[in-house]
């Protein structure tokens, strides 16, 4: 079709041509036509060529993504369970099928072509490709991963492992870049630098990756590494303006460094003090020091700072549980098990099916939206950064099942389910995760559940829906407590005192996940209709 309208254009130009000018009154004039035939028929074979060069990139494309799709549809959540496969799949279909689209877009009367242009508007967003590229970045900080590690794809329990290209190192350095994360940029610029050294084919050169390598480097104070790479860059390009610039200002600055070293070396002397010796002495910390609690969160995460010592630990027991005989329960008490001691933590073993957590999971999946959180200033649900996940809430009217999970919740806890928030569904996305918060509402916040009428949160029960290779655990930084997630349990716990004044220690966090898919399914529980079930006490915090 392309070739027909091609040819059609060069005839009707010569038509033109022919009319206007006469061509064949002059022998001239024709021989002149003959050398732009002959440019002509050479346009044509390079055309034709380069058609053949974009079929051939195409059936390699096609090759390539028909194996990847026939591994990653054997085990789609574990698949996409990888967080580098997750990143890549966005980047795809994203960046990469437009590539593509572009490609073959000539042929709009293709069925595929069509299809294409009708299924991307389905596609993921920039945002959604810059969303999975900063979940990497945050993998990275939190499980404290060099960038070689997840370029090779080799993390913890990973079912499938890729290897990143060159272009994927570029495109995280390039999205840190943009987000003034010069930190990032230089580990992700650098590791694409190592592979394209390592032989690997790539259409991002050298050149680039230097010049963001040297200016990264810059913004962090390291002006003699800068000066390094800007040299490295003009041995390949020694035209590039910029890099002559740079290396004219970083010489003037390491000069002027340099003087002002010497001119304060030269006071301290002249002064009979040595900076030099007192610049070596380590800095001590300040007595009283507290760990932040963002490092405190990313130490349990990893595995770190858990403060549960042997003595504590000999003190936390499993048991078969029927809450005080329950009719229910009396022949066949659940396994609860103690997984903290304070705030007291339990585990409930074996408590749902593996076709209730499909049920629930096939109802939640086509209302999935972004998890929201409580807005103090507001008093509404609103979506927010700190907690990267999807959620829907499930109600005992969609399903007979509901209400026989919801009344398992009470049988166990002892509390009234009536004035409880419905069943809440999550599934966390790449590296999802939930920074530190409290399930009630502080006194800071005394609307927190106003228009609930049920007041406050009075405890969380926590049903743990999946496996997670590596990540995802509950963990409670004021306390250094850790929970792992293991299909079919629950974990319990209070949020506020019999009292009803909040417990603090409950502040907890979801860990960033890094490798798997994690499906929880949480019920909060509320203090009306608790009154003869949890009596108050006077006492504020027992």
């Amino acid at each position: 079709m392309e070739l027909q309208c091609w040819c059609l254009l060069l005839l009707s130009n010569l038509q033109s041509l022919s009319a206007g000018n006469d061509f064949y009154t002059s022998i001239g004039q024709m021989t002149d036509l003959l050398y732009t035939e002959k440019d002509l028929v050479t346009s044509l074979k390079d055309y034709i060529k380069a058609e053949e060069n974009k079929l051939e990139r195409v059936k390699q494309w096609a090759d390539k993504l028909d194996l990847l799709s026939a591994i990653a549809i054997e085990d789609p959540e574990g698949f996409l369970g990888h967080p580098v496969n997750a990143f890549k799949l966005m980047k795809r279909l994203n960046t990469e099928w437009g590539n593509l689209e572009s490609l073959v877009l000539s042929d709009t009367t293709d069925g595929f072509i069509s299809n294409l242009t009708i299924q991307r508007q389905y596609f993921p967003t920039d945002e959604d490709q810059t969303g999975a590229a900063k979940a990497l970045l945050r993998l990275q900080d939190t499980y404290k991963l060099d960038a070689n590690t997840i370029s090779t794809g080799d993390l913890p329990g990973a079912k499938h492992k890729t290897l990143m290209t060159v272009e994927d190192c570029y495109e995280l350095g390039k999205i840190a870049y943009s987000d003034v994360d010069y930190y990032h940029t230089e580990l992700w610029m650098a590791q694409a630098l190592r592979q394209l050294d390592g032989g690997e084919e790539s259409t991002t050169d050298k050149v680039t990756l230097l010049d963001y390598l040297s200016y990264s480097i810059y913004q962090q104070g390291e002006l003699d590494r800068a000066l390094d790479y800007t040299k490295k860059l003009l041995a390949l390009d020694p035209e590039h303006q910029r890099a002559q610039g740079n290396l004219k200002y970083f010489k003037f600055q390491l000069e002027k460094q340099k003087k002002e070293d010497e001119d304060e070396a030269a006071k301290q002397k002249e002064s009979g003090r040595d900076i030099t010796q007192k610049k070596k002495e380590p800095k001590k910390k300040e007595s009283g020091y507290v760990l932040p609690e963002r490092k405190k969160y990313e130490m349990l995460c990893r595995g770190e700072g858990v403060r549960m010592t042997p003595r504590r630990q000999s003190r936390l027991f499993c048991r078969y549980f029927d809450n005080n005989h329950n009719p229910r329960y009396l022949l066949a008490p659940v396994k609860q098990q103690d997984e903290w001691d304070r705030p007291y933590i339990v585990r409930y073993i074996d408590i749902i099916s593996d076709s209730e957590m499909e049920k629930i999971k096939q109802l939640a999946k086509p209302r999935l939206r972004r998890a929201t959180v409580h807005d103090p200033r507001t008093g509404k649900l609103t979506t927010a950064r700190y907690r990267v996940s999807k959620s829907a809430w499930l109600t005992g009217y969609e399903d007979p099942m509901i209400d026989k999970i919801n009344q398992r919740i009470e049988d166990l806890t002892g509390l009234e389910m009536d004035t409880a928030e419905e069943l809440q569904v999550a599934n966390y996305g790449v590296g999802g995760q939930y920074e530190p918060h409290f399930d009630f509402g502080r006194k800071d916040e005394p609307d927190a559940f106003k228009e609930l009428g049920t007041g406050n949160r009075i405890a969380t029960w926590l049903f743990y829906m999946s496996d997670v290779s590596a990540g995802g655990a509950t963990v409670f930084p004021d306390v250094g407590a850790a929970v792992y997630p293991q299909k079919g349990t629950a974990v319990f716990w209070y949020n506020l005192f019999p009292s009803g004044e909040g417990d603090y220690s409950t502040r907890h966090a979801a860990c960033p996940v890094l490798v798997g898919n994690k499906w929880v399914s949480n019920k909060w529980i509320h203090e009306r209709g608790q009154e003869w079930r949890r009596p108050c006490n006077l006492n504020e915090t027992d």
